[in-house]
């Protein structure tokens, strides 16, 4: 009997969160966290709940605009070293949301590994900025090239990392972004004090800034005073900029 062959497995956009728009005009990808190595297929549940929440918010945000929010479903649990299959799970999905909706800005907002995953991919055509969330990064090693960054260039980047996270190094994030300032300069980071890697203590402000960012970037809405301070502080200052307490109470737009 002949041998079957093994289904190629493929990556896919989840529906949109919320009803779509009549006219999208921007799109967020939500990228999942995920593995170092696993050749396992995500479990849909587990892999989105990192991020229906931040979705939701910003489809909330964003509808009126014209805004699609999309889960990303991987192909592979694992980053798996070289093959970066999230990345390439990201960059085709990318290239998924010219196929569908056009020539519309996108977003790509990753936690854990899918902020590792959304950093790499960032050099895609259609992104034009990036939303980083506890970013899992690989250690220095002095046998392997650094992290690439020059894929951030000309996008708008906005990192966010729980200073008391034992699982994502925060430090690592830090080093990344001051890397990627030297050629970029709208690349901020955020750090949540107290906050562990699920940032689950100041979710709240987390997802407000989230919004703050979002919004700005894909639309050009006018964003809150500590993100435009930390835009255009110089290292360390804007890369190191403390997540107020109650942050996105007094907003307005």
């Amino acid at each position: 009997m002949a041998q079957q062959a093994t289904p190629v497995r493929r990556a896919r956009l989840g529906r949109t969160i919320g009803p779509e728009p009549t006219a999208v005009s921007g799109v967020v990808l939500l990228l999942p966290g995920g593995d170092e190595v696993s050749a396992r297929r995500p479990s849909p549940m587990l892999a989105t709940a990192s991020v229906r929440a931040l979705g939701r918010r910003l489809m909330h945000a964003g509808h009126a605009e014209g805004l699609a929010t999309h889960v990303v479903h991987y192909r592979f649990r694992g980053w798996n070293g070289s093959e970066a299959h999230l990345a390439n799970d990201a960059s085709w999905a990318a290239d998924e949301v010219v196929r569908r909706y056009g020539d519309v800005p996108v977003c790509l907002a990753g936690v854990g590994m899918g902020g590792r995953a959304a950093l790499r991919a960032a050099g895609h055509t259609a992104v034009n900025s990036v939303l980083a969330l506890a970013p899992w990064l690989p250690e220095d090693d002095v046998a392997a090239p650094p992290e690439p960054v020059k894929q951030l260039a000309g996008r708008r980047v906005l990192i966010v990392h729980g200073t008391n996270d034992e699982r994502t190094d925060p430090e690592l994030s830090f080093r990344l972004a001051a890397r990627a300032k030297k050629s970029n300069r709208d690349i901020c980071r955020f750090e949540v004090h107290s906050d562990g890697h699920g940032l689950h203590q100041y979710r709240s402000e987390v997802h407000a800034l989230a919004e703050d960012f979002v919004m700005g970037a894909l639309f050009g809405h006018g964003v809150s005073r500590p993100l435009e301070d930390a835009l255009a502080a110089p290292p360390p200052l804007g890369l190191r900029m403390p997540l107020a307490s109650g942050f996105g109470r007094a907003l307005r737009r």
